[in-house]
């Protein structure tokens, strides 16, 4: 029975198709087609039915899944243990987000790359998170505060920030001093986030409200200096801002919580050793980061 086989049955059955499970693999998908062919031919049982919209586990292959995934797991770790100290192969694909990534982790993404000439590195800038299984990527960077799921996360350092907004948005709707007035402000977000804020030893949380909406930190910094409303933002976004005096903190009395970096992958028993790899490697050049 061949592994590549599979593996391929395994990621078909946790991407829930034929197409995210190529783009995982980085292959095409006839190739995906004809490894599931090959295998379920040998098992003599139909492991897949196919649908309009992706693949589902049949009984047997909902059993045959766990058992498969297992042997995959052993041969990698198999696999890991005669290569050379330090020796990667294969390829790592990992979703970084854009407005910290081009300063902080595009760096680290290039020394894993000069110490690790035999590994493909994929690496995907953008601030709005990705399905990991569905997509195809073996593990992201995320900052901030992370919500409850089925992932697994490492915290890799610290990310600290404050709520700024303009001298002229503060001199024209006034400062806000407590949550509760924090709330009757525009506010400067990705979505429909809640805010974290600080009251002595406590955590409170707020959703605020606001007509601008961008899916990147770098836009929002504009929309904060354009006078547009309150922003909680990275202090690498704006600590030269700050100092210049085109935005001013606010809330000082209730500032948010640190937040943090984090390495997120998909569920397993064993992280890959790529991944630890990164890991251990951002945990090295995140210390120093604000």
């Amino acid at each position: 029975m061949d592994v590549e086989e599979l593996r391929t049955f395994v990621e078909v059955a946790d991407a829930g198709g034929v197409s995210p499970a190529a783009l995982r693999l980085g292959v095409s998908k006839s190739i995906v087609s004809r490894r599931l062919l090959r295998l379920e031919s040998e098992l003599g049982v139909q492991l897949l039915a196919r649908t309009t919209r992706g693949a589902a586990l049949t009984e047997a292959g909902a059993t045959f899944r766990d058992y498969a995934a297992r042997v995959c797991t052993e041969i990698d770790l198999a696999k890991e243990t005669i290569l050379p100290a330090g020796e990667l192969r294969g390829r790592l694909r990992v979703a970084v987000p854009l407005s910290f990534g081009s300063n902080y982790f595009a760096p680290v993404m290039a020394e894993m790359a000069r110490r690790h000439p035999k590994l493909q590195i994929q690496a995907c800038y953008s601030d709005q998170f990705v399905d990991l299984i569905a997509e195809g990527y073996d593990c992201a960077i995320r900052i901030g505060y992370l919500q409850d799921s089925n992932l697994i996360a490492r915290r890799v350092g610290p990310i600290h920030g404050k709520f700024v907004a303009s001298p002229g948005y503060i001199k024209e709707h006034g400062s806000p001093e407590t949550p509760e007035q924090l709330i009757a402000h525009q506010a400067l977000m990705q979505g429909t986030e809640a805010w974290q804020l600080m009251d002595g030893d406590k955590i409170i949380t707020v959703r605020p409200q606001g007509r601008f909406k961008a899916d990147n930190g770098t836009a929002l910094v504009a929309a904060a200096t354009a006078g547009l409303g309150i922003a909680y933002l990275p202090d690498f976004l704006t600590d030269e801002l700050l100092a210049s005096g085109r935005l001013v903190s606010v809330m000082t009395r209730h500032p948010p919580p640190p937040a943090g970096a984090y390495v997120i992958r998909p569920p397993g028993q064993h992280p890959a050793r790529k991944i630890r790899v990164l890991t251990e490697l951002l945990i090295e050049h995140c210390d120093p980061v604000k």
